[in-house]
């Protein structure tokens, strides 16, 4: 059961990533508005999908390859040192420092668009402490690699699935139902939250 929450945790995180209009779906959603296609809203979610999940691949391969060498505890404060250190920054500048292309990029251009967001985000960072929980069979151990990867790109998996399906559900419900004007009167702070989110991993990876 305990193997349980951490895979819960990941979808969850993907199911707020999906939800986050950062994260993808209101780029989607404005370039098929801009090009007068809901097609081009549809086919836009994959390269953001794509881009995500390659981001927060990047970032577990790393962590676990450097964790087959290092100590539990020293990963992990390595770890919360990281994401503390970006919750830090986006409590003092805020997220103004984001990454933009224009309404004319094709759909390589949505992939790296997504992954620079994605990574400047702290996506895969923030699935650091789950993905460890899966892959350690000693807490005193170093992480073993063997069983490590194609856990980190289960957890992959799983969290991209989550995300790409939440976006594509809240693209619908705007597109065909509410429209963006609801943004005006119905916005929630998503980056506050995410930011309180990054101290509190960052917290129980230094204290647990």
């Amino acid at each position: 059961m305990t193997d349980f929450w951490p895979w819960l945790s990941l979808a969850g995180l993907g199911a707020f990533h999906g939800v986050n209009p950062a994260m993808g779906w209101l780029f989607a959603v404005a370039l098929g508005l801009h090009r007068q296609s809901s097609r081009i809203v549809w086919l836009s979610l994959l390269p953001i999908a794509a881009g995500h999940a390659a981001a927060i691949a990047v970032v577990l391969v790393a962590f676990m390859a450097f964790g087959a060498v290092v100590d539990l505890r020293s990963l992990k404060l390595f770890a919360a040192a990281l994401i503390l250190g970006l919750a830090g920054y986006y409590a003092f500048y805020g997220h103004r420092h984001r990454v933009r292309v224009g309404m004319r990029t094709g759909m390589a251009g949505l992939a790296v668009w997504s992954f620079l967001m994605a990574t400047g985000h702290g996506a895969g960072l923030m699935l650091v402490p789950a993905v460890l929980g899966l892959c350690l069979v000693d807490q005193s151990a170093t992480i073993p690699l063997g069983s490590s990867l194609p856990i980190s790109l289960a957890a992959v998996a799983l969290h991209t699935a989550a995300t790409l399906a939440v976006t594509a559900a809240v693209a619908f419900v705007i597109i065909e139902w509410v429209g963006l004007a609801v943004l005006r009167s119905a916005w929630i702070n998503f980056d506050l939250i995410w930011t309180l989110a990054l101290v509190a991993t960052g917290v129980i990876l230094v204290v647990l």
